[in-house]
C-alpha cells in the first residue's frame, strides 16, 4: 500500500488521501481501538450496508443512518417491527435494501444475546484479537484466520451479512489489527492507542 503525503505535510495511506472525507475518517477513526458497543455495533451494521457499495458512501450517509437506527443502539433497534423496516425503507438519506434493513434488525436482537452471554459487544469482539496484531508483517489483505472463524462464530449465532471480508474490514477499522502501512503518521498513533487501551474482559465463545 502505498504512502501519499498531504497537502497538510501529513503522510497517509494512499486511500486516506484520496478524499477529504476519507482523510478525517483516516486520520481520527480507521485503526484506532474501538470497545464502545454502540460503535462496534454500529461498524457491523454499516459493513453489512457497505456489501455491494463503496465505503466513501456509506460514510457520507453515516449520520442519517445513525438517525434513523436510534444511535445504533442495539436494544433498541431489536424492538424494531415490519412498520419501522417500512419507515427505512422510505428513508432517503440510508441505503434502502430491505435484506440489509431486515439483517441489522435481526443482527441486534443478536447483540442482545451476545452482551447477556459476554457481558457486553466489545468483549466478544477483542476476543478475536490476533496476538500480532502489531508486529506481523505488513501486507494488503482482504481476510486473516481470525477474520474467518469470527465469521463463522457470528454465522452459527445468527448474524448476517458477516462473510470473512466483512468481519476483516470490521477488525481493521475497530483497531483489533493495526493495519495502516509503514510511513503513514496515523500507523505509531493507533500502535500507541492500543498499547494504552484497557481491554474489554474476555470471555471465549
Amino acid at each position: 500500500m502505498d504512502v501519499v503525503i498531504g497537502a497538510d505535510g501529513r503522510p497517509r495511506c494512499a486511500w486516506g488521501a484520496s478524499t477529504p472525507d476519507y482523510a478525517a475518517y483516516h486520520d481520527t477513526e480507521w485503526g484506532f481501538p474501538v470497545v464502545d458497543d454502540r460503535r462496534l455495533f454500529e461498524k457491523v451494521c454499516l459493513e453489512g450496508f457497505q456489501s455491494g457499495l463503496s465505503w466513501l458512501t456509506i460514510l457520507r450517509k453515516r449520520p442519517a443512518f445513525r438517525e434513523a437506527f436510534a444511535g445504533f443502539d442495539h436494544e433498541v433497534v431489536a424492538g424494531f417491527d415490519g412498520s419501522d423496516v417500512e419507515r427505512l425503507l422510505g428513508d432517503a438519506g440510508i441505503v434502502r435494501h430491505r435484506g440489509k434493513i431486515e439483517a441489522a434488525v435481526n443482527n441486534a436482537a443478536r447483540a442482545v444475546e451476545l452482551v447477556a452471554e459476554h457481558g457486553s459487544i466489545a468483549a466478544y469482539a477483542w476476543s478475536w484479537e490476533p496476538a500480532d496484531g502489531d508486529v506481523r508483517p505488513f501486507e494488503v489483505r482482504s481476510t486473516s484466520p481470525e477474520s474467518v472463524a469470527m465469521s463463522k462464530d457470528l454465522k452459527r449465532r445468527g448474524w448476517r451479512f458477516v462473510g470473512p471480508t466483512t468481519a476483516y474490514a470490521f477488525q481493521q477499522a475497530m483497531g483489533l489489527v493495526n493495519d495502516h502501512a509503514p510511513g503513514c503518521a496515523a500507523r505509531e498513533e493507533v500502535a500507541l492507542a492500543r498499547r494504552e487501551l484497557v481491554r474489554p474482559v474476555v470471555t471465549p465463545g
